[in-house]
C-alpha cells in the first residue's frame, strides 16, 4: 500500500470519514487523569518512543477506516509540508476547503474540522483559566481563530475573537500566509534574502541527525548539544512548529499583518491537537521523514537507542503515559500502549521493534515527494557547525500552553528574525507532577541562515523573546531585558548564550 496525498486518496478518506472517530478517541483517552504522575493521555512527546508510537497510531487510522465497507484499500495521504507547493501555496486545498463533492453531492469537507460526536471533560484542570473541555458538538478550528469553550468566560473571549474573521475564504488565505511564512520566511543580509532556518530547513536538516536517539526527540538533542557542541535537529522540532502554525501562532515580525493574539486552535495544544483530522496528514508527513532518515542512514531494518540517554525514561519531557511506571527506562522493548498485535494466540502491545521497517513489517511504503533527492540536502549540510544561540532555564511553570522561543538579531542595523524553536506544550504544568520536576524550556536556535554574517554578531546583539498565549518575555533587546531583571535577583526569565 503506497501512501501519496492525491485527489482520490483524499476521496477515499471523506467516504470513510466517520473512522476518524475510532483514531482521535485513542490520543485524547482520558486514562490516568485522576492522577498528577500521569498527563491523560496516551501519545508520546519528548522521548525515543515519538517516532514509533505516532508510526502505529497511523496505522491503526488507516485500520480503522479499512473496517468501513468500501474502504478496503483506503491508505493515509501525506501532507508534504517541505514541497514546492506547500512553500508557495499553504495547505493543499483538499485539508482547507469549504465543502466536497462525493458521488456528485455536495458535503461539508470533513478533512477541515472535525465535529465532537460527543463531549470532552478536562479532569487536568483544577484551574478555571486552563479548562480544555468541548461540548458535544463543538467543531474544531485553525488559525486565526479560537476555539476555548471550556468556561464561560472562554466562551465569551473566543465568541469576540472569532466575531473578528467572519468570513471562511479570508481565513484560509491568513492560514496559508501563516504556512508559508512558517515554512520558508528569509532573513535579509546586504539587502538580499539568505535562506530563513525555519521549518522546511528543520526538515532538511533532522535527515542529517546521526543516530535515531537525537533524531527522535528534542529532550535527546539538548543534551547531545550540550555533551558534543554539536546542533542536532530532531524531527520532533520541525513537527512541533507545523502544530503550533496550523494551532494559533504566527511568526513574530515575519510579515506586514499584525499577530493575531487570541488565536487559539485545537492543533496547537496537546490536549486537543489529534482532533483536527489535520493532525493525521501532517503527522503522515513526519513518519515519511522518519522513514527517510532511516534509508539515508542505513537504519530500515534496526535503530539503535542511547542507554540511558536523557529521553530514554519515562519521566522525561511530559513524563509516563498510563500503563507506563514512572522512573523506568524506556527500550525498543518498551510498550507503544495501547495498540495492540496479534501474536500467535494471544494479543500484546506493539513495541517499537514492531515497526521499523514499514514496508516488511506493516505493509506500506511512500510515494514520491520533496526531500526524496540528497541534493536537496547538501544547503543544510553544514548547519549543524554554525553559531548556535542556546537559551535554557526558562521557567515553564509560569507559561499557559504552547509557545514559542524565537532570536532576532541586528544585521545591517536592521532587526533580523533569525529562527523559532516551537514548544508544544500542555495549557498548564499545575496538573502534572512530571511537569513541575521536568519544567525546564530550552533551545538551540542555528545562525546558519546568517551564512557569513554569523561570524560578524555578538552576543550584545541577540534578542532572544518567548511569545506565550499571554504575551511575550523577554521583549526589547536582551540585554535591557536582563538589565531590567537584575533588579529581581534570582528572577531571570532565562540564559541566552552565542556558542
Amino acid at each position: 500500500m503506497t501512501r501519496a496525498l492525491t485527489i482520490a486518496a483524499a476521496a477515499a478518506i471523506v467516504a470513510g470519514g466517520t473512522g476518524f472517530t475510532l483514531a482521535q478517541n485513542i490520543s485524547q483517552s482520558q486514562s490516568g487523569w485522576g492522577n498528577s504522575q500521569y498527563w491523560g493521555g496516551y501519545c508520546n512527546h519528548g522521548n525515543i518512543l515519538f517516532p514509533t508510537w505516532h508510526r502505529v497510531y497511523l496505522l491503526k487510522l488507516e485500520d480503522a477506516l479499512r473496517s468501513i465497507p468500501g474502504c478496503a484499500d483506503v491508505a493515509l495521504p501525506f501532507w508534504d509540508e517541505t514541497s514546492d507547493a506547500s512553500v508557495n501555496r499553504g495547505i493543499p486545498s483538499a485539508l482547507t476547503q469549504k465543502d466536497f463533492v462525493l458521488d456528485g453531492q455536495t458535503i461539508p469537507n470533513p478533512l477541515r474540522s472535525f465535529v465532537f460526536p460527543h463531549g470532552i471533560v478536562d479532569h487536568l484542570s483544577p484551574i478555571p483559566d486552563a479548562d480544555y473541555s468541548k461540548p458535544e458538538g463543538y467543531e474544531t478550528v485553525r488559525y486565526p481563530l479560537s476555539g476555548l469553550v471550556g468556561t464561560d468566560e472562554d466562551k465569551a473571549a473566543t465568541a469576540a475573537h472569532n466575531a473578528k474573521f467572519p468570513n471562511f475564504d479570508t481565513n484560509v488565505e491568513l492560514l496559508n500566509d501563516n504556512i508559508r511564512n512558517w515554512l520558508s520566511a528569509t532573513v535579509i543580509v546586504d539587502g538580499k534574502p539568505v535562506g530563513g532556518g525555519h521549518v522546511k530547513d528543520r526538515y532538511m536538516a533532522c535527515l542529517n541527525a546521526p543516530n535515531y536517539t537525537v533524531f527522535s526527540n528534542t529532550t535527546s538533542a539538548a543534551q547531545w548539544f550540550d555533551d558534543k557542541g554539536q546542533r542536532v535537529v530532531p524531527v520532533e522540532s520541525p513537527h512541533n512548529s507545523i502544530h503550533l502554525a496550523v494551532g494559533g501562532f504566527d511568526l513574530p515580525k515575519i510579515f506586514d499583518a499584525s499577530p493575531i493574539d487570541g488565536a487559539n486552535g485545537d492543533m496547537g495544544e496537546n490536549d486537543t491537537a489529534g482532533l483536527d483530522p489535520i493532525f493525521f496528514f501532517h503527522h503522515c508527513f513526519v513518519d515519511r521523514v522518519f522513514w527517510l532518515w532511516q534509508k539515508k542512514n542505513g537504519f530500515t531494518d534496526r535503530l539503535e537507542i542511547i542507554p540511558q540517554y536523557p529521553g530514554t525514561n519515562s519521566v522525561d519531557s511530559q513524563g509516563p503515559t498510563p500503563g507506563t511506571a514512572a522512573n523506568s527506562w524506556l527500550t525498543l522493548e518498551s510498550p507503544l500502549d495501547p495498540f495492540k498485535l496479534t501474536d500467535g494466540s494471544r494479543q500484546r502491545a506493539y513495541t517499537s521493534q514492531d515497526c521499523i521497517n514499514i514496508e516488511k513489517q506493516l505493509g506500506y511504503t511512500y510515494g514520491p515527494g520533496s526531500l526524496d533527492q540528497p541534493a536537496s540536502l547538501a544547503a543544510v549540510s553544514s548547519a549543524s557547525d554554525a553559531r548556535t544561540i542556546s537559551v535554557r532555564g526558562l521557567n515553564r511553570a509560569r507559561i499557559r500552553g504552547s509557545f514559542l522561543i524565537s532570536a532576532f538579531a541586528n544585521v545591517d542595523g536592521k532587526r533580523q528574525h533569525i529562527g523559532t524553536e516551537a514548544v508544544l506544550s500542555r495549557w498548564h504544568v499545575d496538573g502534572c507532577a512530571n511537569c513541575q520536576t521536568h519544567i525546564e524550556g530550552r533551545a538551540a536556535i542555528s545562525m546558519h541562515a546568517l551564512g557569513e554574517a554569523a561570524s560578524k554578531i555578538t552576543a550584545a546583539e541577540i534578542e532572544v523573546q518567548v511569545r506565550t498565549r499571554d504575551g511575550t518575555l523577554g521583549s526589547g533587546s536582551q540585554q535591557r531585558a536582563m538589565a531590567a531583571l537584575s533588579a529581581a535577583p534570582g528572577k531571570k526569565l532565562f540564559k541566552v548564550e552565542l556558542r
